[in-house]
Parts: C-alpha cells; structure tokens; sequence
C-alpha cells in the first residue's frame, strides 16, 4: 500500500474530522470512503456514456427506435408482474 499526502484547508479538514465523528469513524477512513465512492461514480457514468454512445451510433446506423410511450408502457406492465410483448421498433423520423 503506498501513501499519498493531500493539503486541505484548515475549514474542510475540521468539517471531514465532524462528519467523520458524526459517521462513527476516523477522518482517515471517512477521506479514503469519499475517494472510493468517488471512483466508483467516475468509473460508473465512463461506462454509460460508453453504452449510451454505442447505443445511440446503433440509431444513427439503422434509423430504428422505440417511442418513448411504447417503452414506457412496456416497462410499467414490467413493473406489475404481467409479461407484455417488447415493443417493436420503427424507424427513425429526423
């Protein structure tokens, strides 16, 4: 494990170690939680903007889409528990 040294203003050092208290931890594991959530959220909208964008060439290739009111109501019969066709997609209108 290696160290890294960070400098932080006095005020935010004091809010980190009374949030930290307030957590029930040390401001050392409470900084070191913020970076990793903070990774993960990187890391976690990199790979949606990856999907989306392949997702969006795949319309621009094809021209197909769902309506939005035809995913909707497919998605809310999901959510009842009933099993309704996939609703089919259509062509594009630019």
């Amino acid at each position: 494990m290696s160290t890294t040294t960070i400098r932080i203003e006095d005020d935010l050092k004091a809010r980190v170690a009374a949030a930290a208290e307030r957590a029930g931890t040390t401001a050392h594991a409470f900084m070191l939680d913020a970076i990793a959530q903070t990774v993960e959220q990187v890391e976690f909208d990199a790979e949606f903007q990856r999907v989306a964008g392949e997702r969006w060439a795949k319309v621009l290739s094809t021209g197909k889409t769902v309506p939005w009111d035809d995913a909707k109501a497919y998605l809310e019969a999901r959510v009842r528990g009933e099993r309704p066709r996939k609703p089919l997609p259509r062509m594009h209108r630019r």
